[in-house]
């Protein structure tokens, strides 16, 4: 596992690997900011946690460099907690295992945490470093930014010095990020009597698993398969072929993830499991021959017999909840009219939970306008106000409006192209960035958002790719050399 401190720029690796012997899921991040303060110390840099849970750092200018703008470098210390199935690992005890694959650096059953934890290790390494030319540094490191933005929406106004903010929470090396979509999370809700389960009847688990995943800002374009939508096909038709009723439901765990897993209790008379059994074999050839091309890996839906639950959903409840499962809008809502290749508006349908009288179902949807994300809001209110539900909405957050003038973006660009010989690309990304929150406290910043490459955050095929992490940090420590004057 340690092998990749050896990796280069050793100062980057090294730190990221200390990350990952970290605990840090979002919402458990005590650990975490214990060690970023004790970093700050043994880096000898002020280093403080402000109200909002963020630890803030800060480092004086090299001497004659007093007068350049300051920056802020900026990313989050929490991670998504994605596992395979077969791994027992708990994210709130158990460090990661990275491991070299060739030109990737991956984790053992677990995401790897270079979303964010590449960001934050690369502050680590400006931080301690005694090397380096630079005007003034703040350091903000948010807390819980994969599940709601918290750190940044808490943030308090004038605690940041800057004039530059340099998001470091981006996944393709070589783009340079100057917008995002804002998103809002999506709650509906219903309490319902369960009624008692005819004793005569078996109990199955129906589970679809195997498939992708992915980063729901990221990824939501390329059509792969949501487990709770594909679920719910079989679920209906079990119902409507079998004489099934629907105890209980469980799919997804994370809203800005694409689940992969979902499963749910079917009771139903014992002489009909043998046609539920061809049913479901039915749905997993459909399934994989909808997405041979999108899920090639095969997607797998299974049927076992567990132990009768001694109680079910009404039938009417069951009813209204599996047509607004099935009727709820997954996916691309809408591209950009003016750039037809950039999502603009989505819905992840991303967490279902049934179960002993209450049923929950939670999406994030995003937009980066508006008007738009009103929208899709009020698409799903109306869906799932006809079942009978509660919707509520929580964690809005705008969108970043791009900046083409930016004069750091085109330092950035002026830097890359002589360090690299190629052009940068400019990008707009569907994914939330915690940029736009930010903006709204400090409105006179200039902002860009960059970083190496990444493939598959918030799943556990998750990778950094090797190679473009030293040069990520050789734009960055040139960067931070040629910072304008004031």
């Amino acid at each position: 596992m340690n092998e990749i401190q050896n990796l280069k720029p050793e100062c980057i690796w090294r730190n990221f690997y200390k990350l990952t012997q970290i605990p840090r899921p979002s919402g458990h991040l005590e650990k975490i900011q214990q060690f970023l303060l004790q970093f700050g110390k043994d880096a000898g840099v002020e280093a403080f946690k402000d109200p909002a849970g963020n630890i803030v750092m800060r480092k004086a200018a090299t001497p004659g460099m007093e007068n350049r703008k300051g920056i802020i470098l900026q990313a989050h210390m929490d991670m998504v907690p994605q596992k395979t199935p077969e791994s027992q690992h708990n994210f709130e005890t158990d460090p990661i295992e990275p491991w070299i694959d060739g030109e990737w650096v991956k984790a053992r059953g677990t995401t790897l945490g270079a979303d964010n934890g590449l960001g934050v290790a690369a502050i680590m390494a400006v931080m301690e470093a005694k090397d380096l030319q630079h005007g003034p540094i703040d350091a903000l490191i948010t807390r819980d930014e994969e599940t709601g933005m918290y750190g940044a929406n808490e943030l308090p106004e004038g605690e940041l010095q800057g004039d530059i903010l340099l998001n470091l929470d981006s996944e393709h090396w070589g783009k340079f990020v100057i917008g995002s979509a804002g998103g809002i999370d999506v709650t509906a809700t219903l309490d319902y009597k369960e009624v008692e389960t005819d004793p005569e009847d078996a109990a199955v688990k129906v589970t679809v698993k195997g498939l992708r995943g992915g980063h729901s800002g990221l990824e939501i374009n390329e059509g792969r398969g949501n487990a709770n939508k594909l679920l719910v096909q079989v679920v209906r038709e079990a119902v409507e072929e079998v004489d099934a009723r629907l105890a209980s439901w469980h799919g997804g765990n994370m809203r800005n993830a694409i689940p992969f897993k979902a499963e749910a209790v079917l009771t139903l008379p014992k002489e009909n499991i043998g046609a539920l059994q061809e049913l479901i074999d039915d749905w997993r050839d459909t399934f994989n021959d909808e997405f041979k091309l999108i899920e090639p890996q095969g997607i797998e839906v299974v049927c076992e017999e567990v132990e009768t639950p001694k109680t079910e959903v009404p039938v009417e409840i069951q009813d209204n909840l599996i047509d607004a499962i099935y009727a709820c809008h997954d996916g691309v809502v809408r591209y950009i009219p003016a750039y037809p290749a950039v999502v603009e508006t989505s819905s992840n349908l991303a967490i279902i939970d049934i179960l002993g009288g209450k049923a929950a179902i939670k999406i994030l949807a995003r937009s980066s306008r508006e008007d738009m994300k009103d929208y899709v809001v009020k698409t799903l209110e109306s869906c799932f106000s006809m079942a009978g539900m509660r919707v509520e909405t929580a964690g809005s957050y705008g969108g970043w409006d791009p900046n083409p003038d930016s004069e750091i973006l085109h330092l950035l660009l002026k830097e890359y192209k002589e360090l690299f010989g190629q052009d940068g690309i400019i990008q707009v990304d569907h994914a939330g960035l915690e940029c736009s929150v930010i903006l709204g406290k400090y409105p006179h910043l200039d902002v860009v958002s960059l970083g190496p490459t990444m493939k598959s955050p918030h799943t556990t095929t998750e990778r950094a790719l090797i190679e473009t992490v030293d040069p990520f940090w050789q734009l960055l420590k040139k960067t931070l050399q040629d910072v304008p004057v004031k």
